[in-house]
Formats: structure tokens, sequence, C-alpha cells
């Protein structure tokens, strides 16, 4: 039996690496008394399986992580997001859960892109959108990488999939970005810097993540199965 848990991280917690936030799961499930499968060995290790990692520093409403039970298992999913958020530091809450069938594709090939809203800071609106608007008109977008210690260009524009900015109630201008996230994608950090000479990345949130089926996008947890939480 598969659950997928679909999680958020926000505020102080946000500077807690990929790795740390899998470490926190392994103690939370032990806490919640959930019977996780393990793999074997010599060292057994809990069957958890996180999807596209998110960078340290970076909020997120839309994580997901599937978990193997241990066969025979019977979960009340209704109670099960409450429980686990019981056993997780501030910051970090399960917002839903639900079961996968055997079979489903792993949530590191099955994600197709992410939305994201990125503060850019030290910009105005009017400049933001100019050069969002030849961000978009551009047939290709190069950026240049480092992979295994070299440095290698890519074109990213078609990782570009939506780009929408809006004022920020606070300060800067937010941009709502939807990024492919397959073959390396695009980052956030990437997409400031594309903005060009002034631009400066402020508080990034991942907000969902997406998957598609027969050419239909979708968000990887089933909805009819899911209790919400949070948006």
């Amino acid at each position: 039996m598969r659950l997928r848990v679909r999680f958020s991280k926000l505020g102080k917690v946000r500077f807690t690496s990929h790795r740390d936030v899998a470490r926190i799961w392994e103690r939370a499930l032990r806490r919640a008394s959930l019977p996780v499968a393990r793999t074997e060995g010599f060292s057994p290790r809990p069957k958890l399986h996180f999807g596209l990692a998110l960078s340290t520093g970076y909020e997120s409403l839309a994580e997901y992580l599937d978990v193997d039970l241990v066969e025979g298992t019977i979960v009340d999913l209704a109670v099960l997001p409450e429980a686990l958020t019981a056993a997780l530091p501030g910051g970090l809450a399960a917002t839903a859960v639900a079961t996968v069938p055997p079979g489903t594709p792993s949530l590191q090939h099955a994600v197709t892109s992410s939305r994201w809203e990125v503060e850019v800071h030290d910009l105005d609106l009017a400049t933001v959108t100019a050069r969002t608007e030849a961000l978009l008109a551009a047939p290709e977008l190069v950026t240049t990488r480092q992979r295994k210690g070299k440095d290698v260009s890519d074109d990213v524009r078609p990782h570009l999939l939506h780009l929408q900015p809006q004022a920020h109630p606070a300060e800067g201008v937010l941009l709502v970005a939807e990024l492919g996230a397959q073959n390396r994608g695009l980052r956030p950090s990437e997409l400031v810097a594309l903005l060009g000479d002034g631009a400066r990345e402020g508080r990034v949130r991942r907000t969902h993540q997406f998957t598609e089926h027969d050419g239909t996008r979708c968000e990887p947890l089933p909805a009819p199965h899911a209790l919400e939480r949070a948006s």
C-alpha cells in the first residue's frame, strides 16, 4: 500500500535542506506510528519517495512524498493529515493524504512543471512587465550552468510556460510563473537572472506541481480522496 502525502513548508523552516526534511519525515512517521515498509539488506531504510527537491530557502504549499506501508495496513485517511502534522515541527504541515495505485509513476518522473510565486525586488512593476513581455516573445533564452565542473549552455525558453507580473502588496513585484521541471527545467533564480540588470530575488514559494495524463494536466494527489487543509 502506498500513500501520497502533500505537505507545506513555510516560514523559518524553509532554511532546512531537502535532506534534513527527509530525516524529519522519517521521525514524524515513527511518531505517528505508521508501519512504514523498509528496504532489505544490512542497512534497511524506510521506503519513502520524495518528489522534486525544493531549494533551501524556498517555501512551498505543494510538496509531495510517497510512503510505502507494510502490506495489510489499514489507515484512516480522514484523520491522517492532522496526525502527521502533530508529529512535524512548526512550519511543516501535511495538507492532504491519499492512496495511489500500484505502478503509479514516481514523482521524480511524473511531475512536468511547477507554479511559483517569486518576489522581485529593486524593480518597479512597469519595468518587470516590459522585461517579462520581452522574455515571452524571445524565440530562445540561453543560460549557462555548471554541469560536472563545466559550463554548459541551454535554451530554457521551452521551460517558460507562463509568466505574469503583478504588484506586490508589500514591496517590489510578484511574478507568478509556471516553469518546466523535466530535463533540468528552469529554476526561479535563473528566471530572475533573465530579467536583467537590477533584478533581485526575494521570497520564493512553490504553489503547485503538475503532471500530465493523456494530455490533461493535473496535480499529483488524486483530489477525490484528499482532505484539504490549506490552499
